[in-house]
């Protein structure tokens, strides 16, 4: 097969969307289609005088692409101001505004004339950020047009866009008013300074009408269960609920609400079988964040509900967590705030397999609480951090950093007693200190606060573990995991709920966690110990003598004895009865333990 003729040059490209598009489709489609006619010829017209070209139209975009950045930016400013002009004889409800991003990239030619290339996709994802009537473009092309066009520009900032690995710069363009070149469209709203979501009615895609108010109960009770998490904002139902029989468009429906996520779903009946779907999107590009699908057997609806909406609120924490801490990681540090401080410490905290993360994770959190003193989140994650290093033995002097993660956790709890992660870090702290009952009173205020926070049924199913309650230390394992299967820290899930299972005498299971654990790249030396334990127990010699050996590897100086003071260092003899099990499997394995 002859090899295609490939030509990559330097353009500039512009990339326009319609705002609202869906939402004007819905109200009058050939209108709609009528009007996106019109606009493209504006397109077309303004491209060609300024020595470009229109690449592809599809759906309700259009790129195009021109030899300078100036004969972009310019084509860019006629068309707007030319869409502006026909609009102000159109019904406001019915007036198509357009977003344009422009980039300076190379790009791949083909024989066709369409083109490819990150620089194509870093002009939509501009065009993206841009308002409703607005122009946005790159530093490279800001570069090349300052001075040169008669508009002049305001620096929007650095964003960190998907599939692009380099944060991208962004100017937007404004009039001499200091207003879009639109200025009959509304601003959108500013995004509150922690994450916000709105969730939006969920589609009932069943024939079956019973099934719209299960499908309306399950986003009301969403937006119920995600209010009770301190750290998210999130949209009121009335709000939310306006877009109800409606496709919008997420960026619209971001820009309309101010938020940054935007959730929505559908529920599904087949038989006696429901199918509920969930997507979390990026308002600010409409890419999905994370989606998932639940298959229930429909039995009791209530309960159904209840186990949905318990599920769903779990997976959000985690996901938004995540995608929140990575944003922040892509950020440079010297532009931080508050919120992007604690975030970018969390990313650290959820990879704590080592004394340099944890150490990083107290310095940002600390950082986040000098710029606001008022933020308990930061707080709590402080008090976590601190006691994560005692009992990972990196502190010299563990008792003293106890008494200032009890005090840090208290001022936590002081600053809002309604943050579950303050609770959540407390107990964890108490457990530390011995005071099994407190601790134990205290999870079950963070989860009474927050049901769906796995890593408080994680803390408590710690506590109940050292106060022997074995039992019900693995029933709260399994809730955490459950909860958030997809958990950063969910090797620690398994690697305790394998110690519990140990000590109960059921080594099958232990084993079966342990490896689970050891899995993870950043498991700990203890799942690796637990794993020797349980195999020894279970005169699986050869492969308890193998991970003995990768345990020693990892942690050559490895004393079992000095894991169980850092679990109780007040009184470091406390837990070496109920740890009897898992020390005598550990010797039965070949460690050299020392009394």
């Amino acid at each position: 097969m002859p090899e295609r003729n490939l030509d990559q040059r330097l353009l500039a490209i512009l990339a326009a969307d319609v705002a609202g598009y869906s939402r004007l489709m819905e109200a009058n489609e050939r209108a709609t289609v009528n009007a996106l006619d019109a606009a493209r010829a504006v397109f077309r017209d303004h491209a060609a005088a300024h020595r470009g070209r229109i690449v592809d139209t599809a759906g309700d975009s259009v790129l195009a692409v021109f030899p300078s950045a100036i004969g972009a930016v310019q084509a860019a400013l006629a068309i707007q101001d030319e869409l502006g002009e026909r609009n102000e004889t159109v019904l406001e409800e019915q007036r198509m505004h357009f977003r344009i991003g422009v980039n300076l990239g190379d790009v791949i030619e083909k024989d066709d004339g369409s083109v490819y290339g990150s620089g194509v996709n870093v002009a939509a994802r501009l065009e993206s950020l841009a308002a409703p009537g607005g122009i946005m473009i790159s530093e490279d092309v800001h570069r090349q047009v300052m001075g040169k066009v008669t508009k002049d520009f305001e620096d929007a900032g650095t964003h960190a866009v998907k599939n692009i690995a380099k944060p991208v710069q962004a100017f937007r363009v404004i009039t001499e008013s200091g207003l879009d070149t639109s200025p009959c469209v509304d601003k959108p709203l500013n995004l509150p300074d922690k994450p916000s979501i709105a969730v939006l009615p969920f589609d009932n895609l069943s024939r079956d009408a019973d099934q719209e108010y299960f499908a309306d109960g399950i986003a009301e009770d969403l937006i119920t269960a995600l209010s009770r998490i301190r750290w998210m904002f999130v949209t009121a139902r009335n709000s939310s609920f306006a877009y109800k029989g409606q496709s919008p468009d997420v960026r619209h429906v971001g820009r309309e609400l101010g938020v940054r996520y935007v959730l929505e779903g559908s529920v599904r009946k087949g038989g006696n079988r429901l199918r509920i779907s969930a997507k979390l999107i990026d308002a600010s590009t409409g890419n999905y964040v994370w989606a998932e699908r639940y298959d229930r057997e429909l039995v009791d609806l209530f309960d159904l509900q209840d186990e949905i909406t318990e599920a769903l609120v779990a997976t959000l924490q985690t996901e938004v967590g995540q995608f929140e801490s990575e944003r922040a990681h892509r950020k440079a540090p010297q532009n931080l705030d508050a919120w992007e401080c604690y975030q970018r410490g969390m990313w650290h905290l959820w990879r704590a397999s080592n004394a340099e993360n944890l150490a990083e994770a107290c310095g940002l959190f600390q950082r986040a609480i000098d710029l606001d003193p008022n933020f308990a989140q930061p707080v709590a994650a402080l008090a976590n951090t601190l006691y994560l290093q005692i009992v990972s033995t990196y502190v010299e002097s563990p008792i003293e950093t106890l008494n200032q993660a009890l005090q840090v956790a208290n001022r936590a709890i002081a600053l809002d007693d309604k943050e579950a992660l303050a609770h959540h870090a407390l107990g964890r702290i108490q457990t530390t200190r011995g005071e099994f009952e407190l601790a134990i009173e205290t999870l079950r205020t963070a989860i009474n606060l927050n049901p769906s926070l796995a890593l408080a049924h994680y803390a408590l199913g710690n506590a109940l573990l050292q106060d022997e309650q074995l039992g019900e230390a693995v029933i709260e394992y399994d809730t955490a995991i459950r909860l958030s299967p997809r958990d950063p820290l969910i090797f620690t899930f398994y690697q305790f709920r394998a110690v519990a299972q140990l000590l109960l005498g059921d080594y099958e299971a232990a084993v079966r966690d342990a490896q689970r654990a050891v899995l993870h790249p950043a498991a700990a030396s203890f799942a690796c110990a637990t794993l020797a334990s349980g195999l020894a127990l279970l005169d699986r010699h050869v492969a308890a003598k193998t991970a003995l050996d990768k345990l020693l590897e990892v942690r050559p100086e490895f004393d079992p004895y000095i894991v169980l003071a850092s679990f109780s260092p007040l009184n470091p003899k406390a837990l070496r009865p109920l740890y009897k099990p898992w020390v005598d499997g550990l010797r039965k394995a070949g460690l050299a333990i020392s009394e």
